[in-house]
């Protein structure tokens, strides 16, 4: 169930490779998300955020609507690419709108289906 006064993180799977290739672990990212809340990253609106990780070498896009979930999307290393198009930010904020209007049920099936992973539930108290 989702609550907004316990916030929940996740990675895609496709972030969670990458992340792993990057050796960014699930502490660092919870730490991490926990920043973006406290208002410590880059907001590009309509719940996209992009945060940098692992001594600025990496940038992350985080999706968050509503402040109930915060998802790992996609990572970059910094050297490959500067910032997101603004094509690439449309479909990264039309993917933030829809995980707005998701229920915990369609959250929860993300979950069972591999596609998020649970980092760390509440990460203001870590």
């Amino acid at each position: 169930m989702l609550d907004p006064a316990h916030p929940r993180a996740f990675k895609s799977a496709w972030f969670a490779r990458a992340a792993k290739k990057a050796k960014i672990s699930d502490p660092i990212l919870c730490k991490a998300i926990a920043q973006v809340i406290a208002g410590q990253a880059d907001d590009l609106g309509g719940g996209v955020f992009k945060k940098r990780l692992s001594n600025n070498q990496y940038r992350s896009i985080i999706l968050a609507r509503g402040g109930d979930f915060w998802v790992y999307e996609f990572l970059f290393a910094k050297q490959d690419k500067a910032n997101l198009d603004e094509d690439e930010l449309k479909v990264y904020r039309a993917i933030a709108k829809q995980y707005g209007k998701m229920t915990g049920e369609t959250a929860q099936r993300q979950i069972d289906d591999g596609q998020w992973i649970e980092i760390c539930n509440d990460p203001l108290k870590h």
